[in-house]
Formats: structure tokens, C-alpha cells, sequence
């Protein structure tokens, strides 16, 4: 409910698609875009639409935070401690939390993508073998706006310029739910298969993204000065999203 009031202060929200009614409780696997800090706080105000409600992987930072730590704990989240020996612990919390029947989100690229058209990036095996490991079905949920509101770098002086400028301005923010993602014909024993299965949940994101911004095929037509770039993960394009090969 905080998530929607703040996402309706700033912005203006959009949501299409849905999961199935027999989904809507769990288990279910959300597999999103990561494009802005803005986008968990987005994701939850779409999901509070759809009455939908996941629990989110989360950059252990955020668990670390004064009072929103607490809350993320209160709230089930699943702390996620990049760069640290416990990042290995994520996956069996994941696995627990959606064999108990949540909703888990989760972010495949394991960032916020620095592709320079902001589409998504090559993505890691984590969010496939979750879907190996608990059986459950892969959502993808594409959004896009959030980065007109909270810059990639938030200092103090970052987040009260976007905020400031989206209280003005209210940018559109589209978020849509896609269909799932068929794994069926895969072997988890099969080497290579948890690839093979992040390509398809890659290529289902890019192409429930392609719709919500169809006027900006290549490049973003916001420009953030503070996010790097870099193609080095950068995910093989599709015709049918707009980019070319």
C-alpha cells in the first residue's frame, strides 16, 4: 500500500497483463527487468494492482538499513549479500520461500542492467535453477519508467533532483506481466540446461518489454548521467523487439 501511494505521488502507473488466478498466491516464480533504484518500490505498487504479493530478493543493503531493514525482514523479503561468501545462502531461502508457496521476485540479470538501450542483459542461472529446483512457473514482468525517477547513482542531491522532477513532470511508468515462460522440455540434469532456460526467461523479458516502448527501440530517450554503460553482458537482440540482430 506505501509502494502504491508513492509510485501515485510520483508517477503515473500502468499495468497490464496478469498471472493466472490459479498463480496469484503461489507458488510462482516473478522474474523482472531491472532497470533503477525506483523499481522494487514500482514492482510492489503493480503487483498491490494485480493483488499479487511476492516476496522480493533484495540487495542485502537494504536489510542493513535503519528502519527499512526491519521492515524488509518483517515483510519475508530474501536478503541477497552480493560480493560476500553468504551470497550462496539466497538460493536455498528462495527455494524454501517458493516451495512454501510465496511468490519470490526476482531479477535474472542479477543487477541493474547497464546494456546502453537498456534492455535486458544476459542473465545469471540463479532464477532458472529456482524454477528447477521448486517446479514452479516463470513470470516475466517488464516495466519501464522507473528510471526517469530514481537515478542509477542515489546520493542526496540525485534522489531530491528525480524526485523534485517527477513530482513536476509524473512520468508514465508501464509495468506488464507476460506470459509464463515454457521450461517443460528441459532436463535440469542435463548440462547446460539452467543456460538454456535463462535464455528463454531473458528472451521473454525483452519481448514483454518490447510493447512498452515502442518509440524508443534503441536508445532511452531519458538519458541518466550517472549510469555507466557497458556491452559486456549484453544479451543477443531480437528483430521483433525493435533492435535489430
Amino acid at each position: 500500500m506505501l509502494a502504491r501511494g508513492a509510485v501515485g505521488l510520483l508517477a503515473r502507473l500502468r499495468v497490464t497483463g496478469d498471472v493466472p488466478d490459479a498463480l496469484r498466491h503461489g507458488p510462482l516464480i516473478l522474474a523482472a527487468n531491472h532497470i533503477s533504484p525506483f523499481d522494487p518500490i514500482v514492482l510492489a505498487a503493480a503487483c498491490r494492482v494485480r493483488r499479487i504479493a511476492p516476496r522480493f530478493m533484495a540487495t542485502g543493503g537494504l536489510f542493513r538499513a535503519p528502519v527499512v531493514g526491519a521492515v524488509m525482514r518483517r515483510c519475508g523479503h530474501i536478503r541477497v549479500d552480493r560480493h560476500t561468501p553468504n551470497v550462496g545462502q539466497a538460493l536455498p531461502a528462495a527455494v524454501a520461500a517458493v516451495t512454501e508457496g510465496s511468490v519470490v521476485l526476482v531479477y535474472p540479470e542479477g543487477r541493474i542492467g547497464l546494456d546502453p538501450g537498456m534492455w535486458p542483459e544476459r542473465g545469471k542461472t540463479g532464477t532458472a535453477r529456482l524454477a528447477f529446483a521448486t517446479g514452479a512457473v516463470v513470470v516475466p514482468v517488464a516495466q519501464w519508467g522507473a528510471h526517469e525517477v530514481l537515478p542509477y547513482r542515489t546520493t542526496p542531491v540525485t534522489v531530491l533532483r528525480g524526485v523534485a522532477r517527477s513530482l513536476l513532470r509524473r512520468p508514465v511508468i508501464r509495468v506488464q506481466f507476460g506470459a509464463p515462460v515454457d521450461l517443460d522440455d528441459l532436463d535440469p540434469s542435463v548440462p547446460g540446461a539452467a543456460a538454456r532456460a535463462t535464455e528463454r526467461i531473458i528472451d521473454a523479458l525483452t519481448d514483454t518489454l518490447a510493447p512498452l516502448r515502442p518509440d524508443e527501440p534503441d536508445l532511452p530517450r531519458h538519458v541518466d548521467a550517472t549510469r555507466p554503460t557497458e556491452t559486456r553482458r549484453r544479451h543477443r537482440r531480437h528483430l521483433n523487439a525493435g533492435q535489430g540482430v
